[in-house]
């Protein structure tokens, strides 16, 4: 079968390839791969930067995001054949560390834990793969190939949920929310806001196109300026991982107001700021900044809701473009207006 594959550790390897079919030890759930998108995470996959595959193997299958069809599933699992499901990435690590051992794998703490498609585990990238039914997400067919949003909406929801958790340390009433970075990330976080409730404010460099429509069709205010913001946020969502957009952020905060850290930056870099100064406003007004990464199983079911509440017209402009398995490696790079690139696994 085909499937998109890297050599871990060597840049520019991006491939389709013949592998095996997957091996039952992967779960009792056989399924169709439809689709898998591509963010930010393969593009520093294909470079080389990290990433490890199968213990002995010379090639690791990409592919986090995914969408498939139930092909065999076995009786009791609670999946049969026609259902689409999404494959939750993180799996416990062995030992377990005690967030692992509570079924919080997204805070392992010794980091032995696996990662579909990143991490000493074969991902959804391919025309089959496997997957134990706990691992599975039941996506409602009313969704179609909009379920390849479970995985990335999984992580806002986790981001959100640690949101509502920091802010509860004392009373937590937040009205507006400040989200940098239009991408998915950015957008699905606005997406939530805006479902609370809140006033969204969603900062971006690009000036025209789908990201400034989308944001105002949630009834946001899109910014190209952070000085144009004429709100105090009481939530930031960072999806950039720009230092200097979470430092000249994190000082706009209201007092005991939250900023999640969802972005990493593809490289290191430095800034020059005055730290003393900010950590000073930080400690008087009781800020709080917190990362978040991965989602537990929880967060998928979530992020199944989040999406199943959106508008669908709102939801089929985030993706942008599709590419065929043939030419996979096409989706890394990025055009002028994509946001979110997705692979059909059939083509």
């Amino acid at each position: 079968m085909r499937a998109m594959t890297v050599t871990p550790g060597k840049a520019d390897s991006a491939r389709v390839e013949e592998v095996p079919a997957p091996p039952d030890g992967d779960g009792s759930v056989l399924v169709e791969g439809l689709f898998t998108g591509i963010c930010g995470t393969d593009i520093e996959l294909v470079s080389g930067a990290f990433g490890s595959g199968r213990p002995g193997a010379d090639h690791l299958v990409l592919g986090h995001e995914s969408l498939g069809r139930v092909l065999e599933a076995p009786a009791g699992s609670g999946f049969g054949s026609g259902d689409l499901v999404a494959g939750v990435v993180r799996r416990p690590d062995p030992e377990p560390c005690p967030a692992c051992a509570r079924g919080e794998w997204d805070f392992c703490r010794n980091g032995l834990y696996t990662e579909r498609g990143i991490k000493e585990m074969d991902g959804y990238g391919a025309e089959r793969w496997r997957v134990d039914p706990y691992f599975a997400v039941p996506v409602p067919s009313e969704l179609g190939h909009l379920g390849v949003l479970v995985e990335p909406a999984s992580i806002l929801t986790k981001a959100w949920e640690q949101v509502d958790q920091v802010g509860g340390r004392s009373w937590f009433g937040p009205k507006h929310v400040l989200v940098t970075g239009a991408g998915p990330i950015g957008l699905l976080a606005a997406l939530i806001a805006s479902q609370r409730g809140y006033d969204v404010h969603v900062l971006d460099r690009v000036v025209d196109g789908p990201k400034p429509e989308l944001v105002r069709a949630l009834g946001g205010t899109y910014l190209t300026d952070l000085s144009d913001l004429d709100v105090v946020p009481d939530v930031v969502i960072e999806a950039t991982g720009a230092g200097q957009v979470v430092f000249d952020c994190a000082k706009l905060l209201a007092p005991a107001g939250v900023m999640c850290l969802t972005g990493i930056s593809p490289g290191p870099a430095s800034i020059d700021v005055q730290l003393d100064a900010l950590i000073r406003q930080l400690v008087v007004r009781n800020v709080a900044l917190v990362g978040s990464v991965n989602a537990g199983k929880r967060h998928y079911a979530d992020a199944v809701d989040v999406l199943l509440a959106a508008d669908r017209s709102w939801l089929e402009r985030l993706i942008t473009r599709t590419v065929p398995l043939s030419d996979w490696p096409s989706a890394l790079v990025r055009e002028p207006d994509d946001i979110k690139v997705v692979v059909d696994l059939r083509g």
